[in-house]
């Protein structure tokens, strides 16, 4: 008897050619799993190919504020994965726009073609916060359960791999400048989550292990400061820099000039957003809504950042430690 062979599930995945989104086409493709990547440049997306096999995962264009590019991304998929988000606002690319009403136009879509979803919102969103980034994170996450109310949505505090945009900032900084700032004195907490923890999180709400209609927070094992944060980051570079406490007043001050940047190493808005601890809410782990919860062993920054973070020593790789 002749067997039947069955189609992969194709997953669309939006923002995939992002930081967290090869991570997340990677558990994807590991599965066996048709990826379709959505994404305003797929030109330059190239870098997901070996990620899967020949013609397993395709790039596409589609831009969230653009609602008939998100409708024809979607047509044919059986899950819908939202990673799109933006750190800063530049030009027609505002926190509104794509945190809220991109956030809106992937959920009707999805519903359109009776697709499954998941959507990555951030540690933090509060529909009552000050800032603009996680206020508008939380109204993304409201207009999504009001359209597709058993989507699975993921909060992650701040991510932490080999092109993450946190610990790479800081230790590159620490390679030219003899000081790190301590915005606010640097007692704000996280609870840095591995980014490859966080796509096993999105590939079981793929798989169907994930019960929907529920916000999950995803975090670390350890809650560290802003400043011990900095501290660790050091020890792995081999590098001793002056931790400078920054007030409030002053990081405000300074944001308000670097925000004019093209590229601002820091905006009046993150200045607010670092008021706020990111850690993992006691009402989370008590309802199993966190990596734990969901089977996920989560990886902690001592195992994970010396593996990439090496190149920021004075001799890189070959760098010899010193005799005790």
């Amino acid at each position: 008897m002749t067997e039947i062979l069955q189609t992969p599930k194709l997953v669309v995945v939006f923002g995939g050619s992002g930081f967290v989104g090869r991570h997340v086409v990677r558990a994807l493709a590991k599965r066996g799993y048709r990826i379709r990547v959505a994404c305003r440049r797929p030109d330059l997306a190239g870098h997901l190919q070996p990620l899967g096999n020949v013609g397993q995962i395709q790039p596409v264009q589609a831009n969230v504020r653009v609602r008939w590019s998100v409708d024809r991304a979607v047509q044919g998929a059986d899950h819908v994965v939202n990673l799109v988000a933006i750190a800063h606002e530049a030009g027609r690319q505002k926190f509104t726009a794509v945190h809220e009403f991109g956030a809106r136009a992937i959920a009707e879509a999805a519903r359109a073609v009776g697709a499954g979803l998941t959507h990555i919102s951030a540690l933090g969103a509060d529909l009552h916060a000050q800032s603009d980034y996680a206020r508008t994170k939380a109204l993304g996450e409201k207009a999504v359960l009001e359209t597709v109310q058993d989507a699975v949505i993921l909060r992650p505090s701040i991510n932490f791999g080999p092109e993450d945009g946190f610990f790479n900032r800081f230790a590159n900084m620490a390679r030219f400048s003899p000081v790190l700032p301590l915005i606010g004195g640097g007692q704000t907490k996280f609870q840095p989550v591995y980014v490859g923890d966080v796509a096993e999180a999105v590939a079981h709400s793929v798989d169907g292990k994930v019960q929907g209609g529920r916000i999950y927070e995803l975090g670390g094992p350890q809650v560290l400061t802003f400043k011990e944060c900095m501290q660790e980051l050091l020890v792995i570079i081999e590098r001793k820099r002056f931790l400078l406490p920054v007030p409030w007043w002053l990081a405000n001050l300074q944001a308000s000039i670097l925000g004019l940047l093209p590229n601002p190493l820091l905006t009046k808005d993150q200045v607010l957003l670092l008021r706020q601890h990111n850690v993992v809410s006691d009402a989370a782990v008590k309802d199993n809504r966190t990596l734990a919860g969901l089977g996920i062993q989560p990886r902690s920054i001592g195992t994970i950042l010396p593996s990439y973070l090496w190149r920021y020593r004075a001799a890189g790789q070959f760098q010899r430690k010193s005799a005790a």
